[in-house]
């Protein structure tokens, strides 16, 4: 049986504390774009947006990047704005976990191959095993699990939540 970690309540208080980190951080900022990774990460990232549009007059843009997460060599990444369109930019790329991080170092590798004004990364859940040397600037909540429990997160019913099992 998995166990609850976080229960909607809790998961919307780490979506705001980590929206005004974001506001904070760019806060002379016209524009920020929020990357979300297809799936979990772009649900994350909506959730995101939404609170950034009620605390700041920057233009707040949202942007799916679709990365293959088994294979993310084989396909090219995508994302769903134009690369002029966040050249010499603040982006925060965000996803829900932060496993091993392959899916975030090959995001964070897309977006630095253009100049940027700022590149951060934001998950809701960072697990303390990686095997990439990529950290999350913003993060709701570090678990220390071992490598075959599994961390599931629910952010689309309204009882949203995150489970270990």
């Amino acid at each position: 049986m998995p166990d609850k970690i976080l229960e909607h309540q809790e998961i919307q208080y780490k979506i705001r504390r980590i929206a005004y980190q974001i506001y904070e951080a760019n806060v002379d900022e016209k524009e920020i774009i929020i990357a979300g990774i297809e799936g979990g990460g772009l649900n994350f990232a909506k959730k995101i947006v939404q609170v950034l549009k009620k605390i700041t007059e920057a233009e707040i843009v949202l942007c799916k990047m679709e990365i293959d997460k088994k294979q993310p060599l084989a396909n090219p990444i995508k994302t769903s704005i134009k690369e002029e369109d966040y050249k010499n930019k603040s982006i925060v790329l965000v996803d829900d976990v932060l496993n091993s991080g392959t899916t975030l170092i090959y995001g964070v590798h897309h977006f630095l191959k253009t100049p940027l004004k700022q590149l951060k990364t934001a998950v809701l859940v960072n697990r303390n095993h990686k095997k990439y040397p990529v950290k999350a600037d913003y993060k709701g909540i570090s678990l220390s699990t071992s490598l075959n429990e599994h961390v599931t997160v629910d952010l689309d019913s309204k009882a949203s939540s995150v489970y270990l099992s």
